[in-house]
């Protein structure tokens, strides 16, 4: 089942990249790096073809470090893309962004007459805003951890030399695999009111249990771990006391709290995509 996804900001987003690329001489694609395929937006993948192109796999301190650098790799490997992995929260030399920008347009013509414009792109909740507001030095975008903050374009001067310009995130109209977008709602690029959070926690819950199963046992203090989702989820809430009148288990809040734990880290750092060609694993250390 197709899951579909298009506010009519994001219509308005695709309509205005498009009529700003003749004036982009580099692309900054943000992916986060727990997921670099499914926060891929094919949309932007399309608009760009052609251009200059830096993929910045983003939140790193998030995702499992062995499998980043599978991804980084995998995509320096693809024609006319160069790709960087960070955590834009803590990383203390955004400015390689700029550096690189400038490096990929030095043999232009105009070089030296014109600053370099980039134009930062990615689907919601992938840390654009964070990363501007880095190599700026102080805050010029919106932040939030909420999907959709950034609703207008916004131009940044950063120096003579280069400008920046942010760009709403933007998804794409359905999600044809719905793997995809149970990853997404997992660490909140949609809205969690899109899809049903038990359906989310059931499927975070079946990854988690096959790729991260000791995670869970020494954060929850378990044993001996449910292969059954729901089994598994009202343990979960049965360890942090959520219990409700009669001592059943809240399990709508057991469900949040495991979206809410993976999103926050406290799990570890967790990747939900495979590089392609690649065998799954994950790691069970901290």
């Amino acid at each position: 089942m197709a899951i579909n996804w298009y506010p009519g900001h994001m219509h308005k987003t695709r309509k205005l990249i498009t009529e700003s690329l003749n004036q982009t001489d580099v692309i900054i694609e943000i992916l986060d790096a727990r997921i670099p395929s499914s926060s891929r937006n094919p949309l932007i993948e399309e608009l760009v073809q052609g251009k200059k192109r830096i993929i910045v796999i983003n939140k790193s301190d998030l995702a499992d470090p062995v499998i980043t650098r599978k991804w980084t790799n995998f995509f320096n490997t693809q024609p006319g893309i160069t790709a960087v992995s960070m955590a834009s929260t803590t990383d203390k030399n955004p400015g390689r962004i700029v550096n690189m920008c400038r490096d990929m347009c030095r043999n232009e013509v105009w070089f030296t007459r014109r600053p370099v414009r980039a134009m930062i792109a990615g689907i919601p909740n992938v840390g654009k805003s964070t990363l501007i507001n880095k190599i700026v030095g102080k805050k010029k975008a919106d932040v939030s951890n909420k999907p959709a903050v950034t609703k207008r374009f916004q131009r940044v001067s950063i120096s003579k030399g280069f400008e920046l310009i942010d760009t709403p995130g933007v998804l794409w109209p359905k999600f044809e695999d719905q793997t995809v977008g149970y990853k997404l709602a997992i660490l909140g690029s949609i809205r969690d009111s899109i899809l049903d959070m038990e359906d989310i926690a059931r499927f975070a819950y079946i990854y988690m249990e096959e790729y991260y199963g000791e995670r869970l046992k020494t954060r929850f203090k378990i044993d001996n771990l449910p292969v059954e989702p729901q089994e598994g989820i009202t343990l979960l809430g049965k360890k942090r006391g959520f219990l409700l009148k009669g001592g059943t288990i809240d399990y709508d809040r057991s469900c949040r709290l495991l979206i809410q734990e993976i999103r926050d880290g406290k799990l570890g750092t967790v990747s939900l995509d495979d590089v392609p060609g690649d065998v799954p694993e994950g790691s069970n250390t901290f």
